[in-house]
Parts: C-alpha cells; sequence; structure tokens
C-alpha cells in the first residue's frame, strides 16, 4: 500500500506540473485530486497556495471528505473538496478528478449553448460522453453544490461548468490527465474554427459513434503510453516533482 501511495503522488504531482506546462492551469485557483488506494473517503490534493509548477509528491496533502488535512503542511482550498468529495464519494469510476480553468474549454462554457461540437477527430474522444451544468450558482463553497454538480456530471467523464471551467475524471491519472489535454486541444481548435466566421463541418453521428468506440476500446493503454512519456520529459527536465 506504501508503494501505492507513492506512486498516486508522483502521478499526481507529475499531472500538476505538466498542467502548467501545457497552460492548463489558471494561477494557483485550481485543483486536482487523487483518491488514496485502499483509503475510503481519503484523497491527495494540491495544497493552496503553492504554483504547479512547484508541486512535489511528498507535499501533496492528505485529507478527508470534509477537507480535513491528515498528512501534509498546507490549507485545502474550501472550494477543492467542496467540489472534489463529493465526486470521489459519488462515482467510484472517479479516483482522478482534474478541476481546471483552462482558456478554450472555458471558452465553450462562455457562450449561449456552448457546446464541443464533432468537428475534429479529437473532439470524437468525448462523443455523447460531456456533460453540461448551464446554471452557474457562484463560487463552490458549500458541499451540497459540489453534490449538485455531481449529479449533472452523471456517468459522463467530462462536465462543462457554465462561465466556471470544467471537470474531467478518471480511473487512473495516467486517463484524466490524457483526456483533459486532447479535451483542451479539441476546444482549441473549435474556437479558431469558429472565429473564422465560416461553418462549421460536423461528422455525422454515426462516424462520430463508430470513433468514440474505437478510442474507448483502446482500455487506457494510449492514455497510459502518452502519461508515461510526459514522466520521462520531467525525469529528464523537472525531476524535482517526484521528490
Amino acid at each position: 500500500m506504501a508503494d501505492d501511495l507513492r506512486q498516486a503522488r508522483i502521478d499526481l504531482a507529475a499531472a500538476l506540473r505538466l498542467a502548467e506546462r501545457f497552460g492548463l492551469h489558471e494561477g494557483i485557483c485550481n485543483h486536482f485530486s487523487y483518491a488514496v488506494p485502499g483509503r475510503d473517503g481519503r484523497f491527495l490534493l494540491n495544497p493552496y497556495g503553492t504554483h504547479w509548477s512547484q508541486v512535489t509528491a511528498s507535499g501533496l496533502l492528505l485529507v478527508d471528505k470534509d477537507g480535513s488535512v491528515l498528512e501534509g503542511d498546507g490549507q485545502a482550498e474550501t472550494s477543492a473538496f467542496c467540489i472534489h468529495a463529493p465526486i470521489h464519494l459519488r462515482h467510484g469510476r472517479a479516483n482522478a478528478v482534474l478541476h481546471t480553468h483552462m482558456p478554450y474549454a472555458t471558452t465553450l462554457t462562455s457562450l449561449e449553448d456552448g457546446r464541443l461540437e464533432p468537428v475534429t477527430q479529437n473532439a470524437l474522444r468525448f462523443h455523447g460522453d460531456v456533460a453540461y451544468d448551464d446554471d452557474y450558482s457562484g463560487v463552490a463553497e458549500d458541499p451540497a453544490e459540489g453534490e449538485r454538480m455531481a449529479g449533472v456530471l452523471g456517468d459522463k467523464r467530462v462536465l462543462f461548468l457554465a462561465h466556471h471551467g470544467v471537470v474531467v475524471v478518471g480511473a487512473t491519472m495516467a486517463q484524466a490527465f490524457d483526456d483533459l489535454y486532447y479535451l483542451e486541444r479539441a476546444c482549441e481548435v473549435q474556437v479558431l474554427a469558429m472565429s473564422t466566421g465560416r461553418p462549421l463541418k460536423r461528422i455525422g453521428a454515426n462516424l462520430a459513434g463508430s470513433a468514440f468506440s474505437s478510442w474507448r476500446g483502446k482500455d487506457g493503454s494510449y492514455a497510459k503510453a502518452h502519461f508515461e512519456a510526459l514522466k520521462r520529459v520531467l525525469d529528464a527536465e523537472d525531476p524535482g516533482y517526484a521528490q
């Protein structure tokens, strides 16, 4: 179990540092969490006030479902455990919960009826697997708001939060981070396409569904290979994350 916990810390720290590299973060306001293997109701969380470029595996917080810090120095941001704990507890598949205000995805959440459209191959990774919360309720400072978000998420792996950002969940950190990365790339191309003023060329539902099934059929192997490759980049250029 100690080895599993250590690996979970390393993977979460890597995801945070990589998100900063790719511009998927915003200041110190966003948060990633990872359920601790074998410990129900316990999860790792980045501490409030630590820039993601400086997060380390040993510096992550171990918190309970109420936001109490069990291990580590630092503070668990109120909105972090209000959002993350209900999603972890309600959805057993959500071992990794990633919440960001990444720019292109958040741009779509700022539009009337903003939706991820089936206009690129990357967008088809998420075909029919995105939930939309169109009712902004202010800053999440009550667990009831997280419960509401968890309900809107349902059986999807991506949640668009109107005027706010996105939540991505996954069984592993590799799967969640891979989805976060490609979600932003899909949103970026869509926003660029929309900026031309020309009509979007949508992919038909049958083909989109077939492509989605192909991606899901990879059973996380592609995501694992991607995440491991990115960690090797960190190992070579920024190894402090694993300390």
